[in-house]
């Protein structure tokens, strides 16, 4: 049995928009109920998946909200900051810090190229200063192939040294094993999560405490396995290998229509756009294939 304190699994949130692109609040309320009830110990709000960086900042306010007065944990609530500016990452970060949330999942500003380790610490450094004493439970976001910033291992060695109290993990999404090893190396004590959920299993065999995962919105019973023992499976492997040939966020949103039979979660926010229906299709047949069909 895992330790009750590990991290375990988060759903990488998926948004669901209505016909005027406004978020579906009862649908996204109910949808995270749905995660948590299927073995997810959290929900993470607003990350890669959840289109994170089109939200606005009173959209958050009142998606967070819904979800507290909805009956939602606090303690069961990941929220995902992207900004440039470290006053508005700031601002973002209060938001759920004050209202209890288990942590923050904070991702480097990316609108400068080739920034130092140097810039990127003065950059957490002004955003944990800007919170002020109520700064916790900081998970630092390493996606490079989203922010064109990479996170290195020694970057965080600098960070949590001078902000023991404030960050609390990494989430990596470098889907470099390479980088995954040397972290667990050197920070194994930290919450270090994986996003790419082909090296899960192999990283939580070298101490990793578990994920922060857009598959969780399909298939959480097929990944805690990978979170809780270490187990491997090859069709979850073959399943994000296959993904990724589409772009990646709208495919998570067809296939959650497909199986909701709710077209309208095929609605994505611009600049992302749906999968066409030969695309739809396409998505929809591998993963028939890959869990329908090897389930009956």
């Amino acid at each position: 049995m895992p330790r009750s304190d590990r991290f375990g699994l988060s759903a990488a949130l998926t948004m669901p928009f209505d016909a005027a692109m406004r978020i579906d609040l009862p649908k996204a309320l109910a949808h995270a109920r749905q995660c948590l009830d299927n073995g997810c110990r959290s929900v993470t709000l607003f990350g890669t998946t959840g289109e994170g960086s089109s939200i606005g900042y009173d959209e958050r306010v009142g998606v967070i909200n819904a979800f507290v007065e909805g009956g939602i944990a606090p303690a069961q609530i990941v929220v995902g900051v992207m900004a440039n500016a470290y006053v508005d990452a700031a601002a973002q970060c209060r938001v759920a810090l004050d209202t209890g949330c288990r942590g923050v999942l904070l991702a480097p500003p990316s609108y400068f190229k080739n920034v130092s380790d140097d810039g990127l610490f003065d950059w957490f450094s002004a955003v944990f200063h800007e919170i002020g004493a109520g700064a916790r439970g900081i998970i630092i976001y390493n996606i490079p192939s989203v922010t064109a910033v990479e996170i290195s291992v020694e970057l965080v060695s600098r960070l949590r040294e001078a902000f023991p109290l404030v960050v609390a993990g990494v989430k990596d999404s470098s889907g470099n094993f390479t980088y995954t090893q040397a972290l667990l190396e050197k920070h194994k004590d930290l919450a270090i999560l994986i996003g790419d959920e082909r090296t899960l299993a192999a990283a939580v065999r070298l101490g990793a405490e578990g994920s922060i995962s857009g598959m969780a919105n399909l298939y959480p019973d097929r990944l805690l396995p990978l979170i809780e023992e270490g187990r491997d499976d090859p069709a979850v492997i073959e399943a994000v290998e296959e993904i990724l040939k589409f772009p990646v966020v709208p495919a998570v949103k067809a296939i959650l229509a497909r199986h909701t039979a709710d077209d309208g979660w095929r609605r994505a926010r611009a600049p992302l756009e749906a999968l066409s229906d030969l695309d739809h299709r396409r998505v929809n047949g591998i993963f028939d294939r890959l869990f329908v069909a090897a389930a009956a």
